[in-house]
């Protein structure tokens, strides 16, 4: 991509991928510009009451140029696994940073974030109180020796989610282990619902994605045999939480969920 020079202070951010936006809004800054994901309608919730001002600049797969031009930005935040043929255009608009990937290496990408507004010292104190409390919250659960299953349920099936996942990382630092899988590209395994014992965790969190509603029906029969179920340890959590709202604030709700909702095994 090359090198660029960003503002010491920006004041006119636009965000094209949820990373960037979820690292923005936990340093309390609003950008004037975000991207929205394709998979919900507007931005996520658990952001969106410090998004008042912000406009929406097309889709995290397809931003709108135009729209993003049109707001005069200084500093323009994105990834390169999303966004890189359209570094040209952006770049001519304002001063733009990329991160490499999304959502896998979502701590990097917080960084990058509050490096590019100059931020940086904020961001690794605001991690290190994420990691602490991960950590303590997973031992009043009683994490340790339990295995987790996460599971988003599609329109033609379902996704679970490995420890190198948005949601799985933060499940991992709580002290919970993930089933061992030979997980696939990202840490996911597409799957259909044959294969629906391979929700097999002792404990298990769901969402149910955009188009979903077919497949949750067609699961309700065998929901009960599952271990998870019959313990009665099986929890519906919110997608754009878990699988959407990738970092510091969404880390935190789902730390948050992990113990309303979980209680040590007996």
């Amino acid at each position: 991509m090359g090198e660029t020079t960003v503002p010491v202070a920006p004041k006119r951010v636009v965000v094209i991928d949820s990373p960037h936006l979820d690292a923005l809004v936990a340093l309390g800054i609003a950008p004037v510009g975000a991207t929205v994901s394709a998979a919900n309608d507007g931005f996520p919730g658990y952001l969106r009451d410090r998004l008042g001002g912000t406009t929406s600049v097309g889709s995290t797969t397809t931003p709108n140029v135009e729209q993003i031009a049109a707001l005069r930005p200084d500093l323009i935040i994105g990834s390169t696994v999303r966004h890189e043929k359209m570094y040209a255009q952006l770049s001519g608009i304002a001063p733009t940073v990329f991160s490499v990937e999304t959502g896998t290496n979502w701590k990097e990408q917080a960084n990058i974030t509050a490096d590019a507004v100059n931020r940086t010292a904020e961001m690794t104190t605001r991690l290190a109180e994420l990691d602490a409390r991960a950590a303590a919250v997973g031992r009043q659960v009683g994490a340790s020796g339990t295995t987790l299953s996460i599971v988003r349920f599609r329109a033609n099936g379902f996704r679970l989610y490995g420890p190198e996942t948005f949601s799985g990382s933060v499940i991992a630092a709580m002290g919970f282990s993930l089933p061992q899988k030979t997980w696939g590209e990202y840490s996911m395994i597409e799957t259909s619902l044959e294969n629906f014992a391979e929700i097999d965790g002792d404990t298990v969190f769901y969402t149910q994605g955009a188009n979903a509603a077919a497949t949750t029906a067609a699961v309700t029969g065998r929901w009960g045999a599952l271990p998870a179920v019959a313990a009665h340890r099986a929890f519906a959590v919110e997608d754009e939480t878990w699988m959407v709202g990738i970092g510091v604030l969404g880390a935190g709700r789902i730390i948050d969920d992990v113990q309303r909702l979980v209680t040590p095994r007996a």
